[in-house]
């Protein structure tokens, strides 16, 4: 591992993308940022998506991450739902590629396993995991943005062990 390792982590969605940059530095994952990328809601969805596109660009270009973890889609009862989050998704892919940054996917559940130990921990107990994981000084909000984190983190303890690494997408 780099001395200084950085990972974008992105929880997707048409309305609120998630996202958090941790930072290997010290002999530990440390928080640098995080927050939303938060399309105006009046937006046609292709105005959305675009939004989010260029938001995560801008972060990439901010933070210069080693790599990118996005929650893999999560397909809700709702088909048109699940066809949002995949391009928002998709969004998010294709500005991790236009910039050549390797871009791997987790599982909701996996993700919340591997770093919370449950696979269906609540927003809350995500939040207070990556309060005390990362040393930070209050509850990361929104939720989405907590979620980013964890995926970040995900990633990261995925180095270790290429049996449990993510896909690479």
């Amino acid at each position: 591992m780099k001395e200084t390792e950085i990972i974008l982590g992105i929880d997707p969605g048409s309305q609120v993308t998630g996202w958090g940059v941790i930072a290997y530095r010290d002999r530990k994952w440390q928080a640098v940022d995080y927050g939303c990328i938060r399309p105006p809601k009046g937006d046609l969805l292709s105005q959305r998506y675009l939004t989010i596109f260029e938001g995560v660009q801008a972060l990439i270009d901010e933070f210069s991450p080693h790599a990118v973890s996005v929650e893999d889609q999560f397909v809700a009862q709702n088909p048109n739902s699940a066809l949002k989050l995949g391009m928002a998704r998709g969004s998010v892919m294709l500005a991790a590629a236009k910039k050549g940054i390797p871009l791997f996917t987790y599982p909701p559940k996996r993700a919340k396993k591997a770093i919370v130990g449950v696979g269906q921990a609540s927003k809350e107990q995500v939040q207070k995991m990556m309060m005390s994981l990362l040393s930070l000084s209050k509850l990361p909000t929104p939720s989405d943005a907590a979620d980013a984190l964890l995926l970040a983190l995900c990633h990261a303890h995925s180095y270790s062990n290429p049996l449990q690494r993510g896909k690479n997408v």
